[in-house]
């Protein structure tokens, strides 16, 4: 705030001066052209009340004609003094206002407090009321820059996080695994966007199983960055993740809390910048898939499941397609790391015979987790893999079934998450034709290792 250097007296005798010389300069233009000498009635007014004079408002307004309209909201809101009249104020009232400041100077200072509250930053989630659970997903996981990180076409699952979604049961109030769920679609959309500022960089790209089998720098990174939040935060927990599996770590699933991640699921997609990029994160316990988290990281697409409370991207519920027969259909599957002649020879042989019984197509994506979300959007009517691994089709398993989809082993026999093969489609009937229809491709089991 500028404070007048001059007070009481002193100040009153310097306005009248300077306001005393602005009716001299309007005089002296007045005469130029011919007109009366009068100067305008902003002026006197002002001197008027410089030197102390005025009970009440003046009848001609303060302000010059560029600055006569008085901010509406500043009318509205003017405080009406005990005894005083609208639009009237006391002869101190006046006093103090003309010794403060000018009247073009409080709107200049108005219009620059509205113009510094519209560029101020929106905070990042609302403030949790009494009684309302919106914020409480703010408190939970990891927090970079004192924040949560949010993706924006995610951000209403995040600020909705801590409610109850529509159609969606409500959770027991001793429900041990919410919290574990909050703190994991915290850190998918963190991981998100991690990967999604890395696709658009040079990476250092290695080779794993084979030439195919691509690792970078953000799959350790990522998966570092999750794995290390959680044993922060519960470190009872077991894990089984790609990377550290793949550096020699075992891969069993037992009975203990378990998490079964893939930090960066489509890693060839991201090594050629193909936006089609994915982090997954399930968790299991007594061998039994509680829920299941997948974040579409250019799509900024969040899907998850719980078990027995529905499957969700964005808050919006998914539901699988409900076709039953081949004809109909549109078929999704992945290579599969394996490129020796015998594979592909019945990689392709499995093609050919879906597409002579008259399916629609079959589609490559590069990315299993999110071909199987898309299975449970009802984008598509069935999923088949050989050569996919526990951490692709952990989540993406919970999230199905609760879309109303059906997901088993490829003999047609109950799901087997550790060995590597798998048929997933909206009805039955479609899952049985298809695990009748193509041929087996062997890979070693993911607890052989």
């Amino acid at each position: 705030m500028i404070r007048p250097l001059l007070k009481g007296p002193a100040f009153a005798a310097a306005a009248t001066s300077s306001l005393n010389g602005v009716l001299n300069l309007a005089a002296s233009e007045r005469a130029l052209r011919g007109e009366e000498a009068a100067a305008p009635g902003w002026v006197q007014s002002a001197v008027t009340l410089a030197q102390g004079g005025g009970a009440s408002e003046p009848s001609a307004p303060l302000s010059p004609p560029r600055a006569r309209k008085e901010d509406a909201g500043a009318r509205r809101t003017r405080k009406v003094g005990a005894g005083t009249q609208r639009g009237s104020r006391s002869p101190a009232a006046s006093g103090r206002r003309s010794s403060s400041s000018s009247p073009s100077q409080a709107a200049g200072k108005l219009h620059e407090r509205r113009l510094s509250e519209r560029c101020a930053p929106a905070p990042c989630s609302p403030s949790p009321r009494a009684g309302d659970r919106r914020g409480e997903a703010a408190s939970l996981g990891p927090r970079e820059g004192g924040g949560v990180l949010e993706g924006r076409g995610a951000a209403a699952t995040m600020k909705a996080s801590g409610e109850r979604k529509r159609g969606e049961a409500a959770a027991s109030p001793g429900d041990p695994w919410k919290e574990c769920m909050e703190v994991a679609m915290q850190l998918a959309l963190r991981a998100g966007q991690i990967i999604s500022k890395a696709l658009t960089e040079e990476k250092q790209v290695s080779t794993k199983t084979s030439a195919a089998d691509l690792v970078t720098e953000t799959d350790h990174f990522v998966e570092n960055l999750i794995v290390s939040a959680l044993k922060e935060k519960f470190p009872s927990h077991r894990f089984i993740a790609e990377e550290a599996t793949a550096a020699g770590s075992k891969c069993i699933l037992c009975d203990s809390p378990t998490w079964i991640i893939d930090p960066v699921d489509g890693t060839c997609n991201f090594v050629h910048r193909f936006p089609t990029v994915a982090v997954s994160i399930g968790f299991a316990v007594n061998q039994e898939l509680e829920f299941g988290v997948i974040y579409h990281c250019t799509e900024e697409r969040l899907y998850t499941g719980r078990r027995g409370q529905g499957a969700f991207c964005n808050d919006k519920r998914l539901q699988v397609s409900k076709v039953t027969d081949i004809s109909k259909a549109l078929i999704l599957t992945e290579i599969g790391p394996k490129r020796d002649p015998d594979t592909l020879k019945l990689f392709l042989s499995n093609m050919e015979r879906l597409l002579k019984a008259q399916a629609h197509g079959v589609r490559v994506i590069g990315s299993s987790t999110l071909a199987l979300c898309l299975l449970a959007s009802g984008a598509a009517d069935a999923y088949y893999q050989f050569g996919l691994h526990c951490w692709d089709l952990a989540a993406a398993t919970v999230i199905i079934r609760e879309a109303g989809g059906v997901v088993m082993d490829t003999s047609g026999g109950p799901l087997d998450l550790m060995s590597c093969r798998v048929v997933a489609a909206g009805t039955q009937e479609m899952a049985a034709f298809i695990a009748q229809e193509i041929q087996t491709i062997h890979y070693r089991r993911d607890d052989e290792n």
